[in-house]
């Protein structure tokens, strides 16, 4: 399908989900007030001398949030989509490989062992290089093996995966036990964390995924024929295949050192995006990026709406919808 007949409508989409985001919550507010706010606080900084409450709910709290929404679901949309493509998986996502598990890690260590160290950076800080730290482990893990195809990559991040989620439930229990619920919520997902200052973090990972991602996405194209057939077009899989590893994981750590462990995004909208751009990777990765993006941002809104004034972990909201998609995905095959 030609990008025209999707591109120019999912903008439009993604413009009013914004909208939306930003208008409802524990208080709703009126969509052209929302309008107005966004509008005047764009002219220019001294555009409001004297800042209202409710310019700093829109502008300082609902903006940063649905922004981060975005990126982060534009991100794993494209995490998804070249973990898939590189190891022949229809399944694979950053918990697979043990990405989001050594984020959680690092993160949790942070909550119920050391405490803010750093100020409010510590704990973004420690889950970024729980991240990396998870995915040199599975590369190392994969370099000292003969084969490093698809199934041996697999098979290192789940171990991986299983020994961080230990470690972390080890925290948990044998750290502040009145930190809990702190965990609970952060390792099952939640935006709460957005603010300015934190959205280069999540722009930094979705900037360097899109780009790689478009930089070789002839080179993944190739990939969709089989590792021989690659090598014979003058790919060397070996290489893309680990350095294609390594940019998810950076983009991965910087998601889930913000907005914490989400769920099944990764999985599910490369699937979307074939049904409507093809498997070709040029269309297929912006397709997944606005996907994603879209759908982080409507489950962000039923997680803050669906139990008000008390806010769902935006991971429950994706688990649940990953769980039927997944189901609907077996029952096509």
């Amino acid at each position: 399908m030609r990008p025209a007949v999707w591109f120019v409508p999912g903008l439009c989409l993604l413009a009013g989900l914004t909208v939306v985001a930003v208008a409802v919550g524990s208080t709703h507010l009126p969509f052209g007030v929302v309008l107005d706010t966004i509008m005047t606080a764009l002219t220019g900084p001294h555009a409001v001398e004297q800042p209202s409450p409710l310019d700093r709910i829109i502008i300082d709290l609902r903006l940063p949030r649905a922004l981060l929404a975005l990126m982060v679901g534009a991100g794993l949309g494209v995490v998804g989509c070249l973990l898939q493509t590189v190891t022949r998986n229809d399944l694979a996502d950053p918990f697979l490989f043990g990405l989001s598990s050594g984020a959680a890690a690092g993160a949790v260590l942070v909550i119920t062992v050391t405490g803010d160290v750093f100020g409010v950076w510590t704990l973004p800080l420690a889950a970024f290089v729980g991240g990396m730290l998870a995915s040199a482990i599975v590369l190392v893990l994969v370099s000292r093996l003969r084969d490093q195809g698809p199934a041996r990559l697999v098979l290192a991040g789940l171990a991986v995966s299983f020994l961080f989620m230990a470690l972390t439930n080890y925290l948990v229990f044998a750290g502040d036990q009145r930190a809990a619920h702190s965990v609970l919520f952060w390792t099952l997902g939640g935006l709460g964390l957005a603010r300015w200052d934190l959205l280069p973090v999540a722009l930094a990972g979705t900037a360097a995924i899109i780009i790689y991602a478009q930089a070789r996405h002839r080179q993944f194209d190739a990939m969709l024929a089989g590792d021989e057939t690659a090598a014979t077009l003058g790919v060397n899989v070996s290489a893309l295949r680990r350095i294609t590893f390594l940019v998810c994981a950076f983009a991965t750590a910087a998601f889930v050192s913000i907005a914490g462990v989400i769920g099944f995004v990764g999985l599910m909208v490369p699937h979307l995006a074939r049904g409507i751009a093809g498997p070709m990777h040029r269309n297929l990765i912006l397709l997944s990026a606005m996907i994603g993006a879209g759908l982080l941002l409507a489950s962000d809104i039923v997680a803050r709406t669906a139990l008000m004034p008390q806010e769902l972990p935006i991971g429950i909201v994706t688990t649940a919808a990953g769980s039927i998609f997944v189901l609907g995905l077996l029952r096509r095959l």
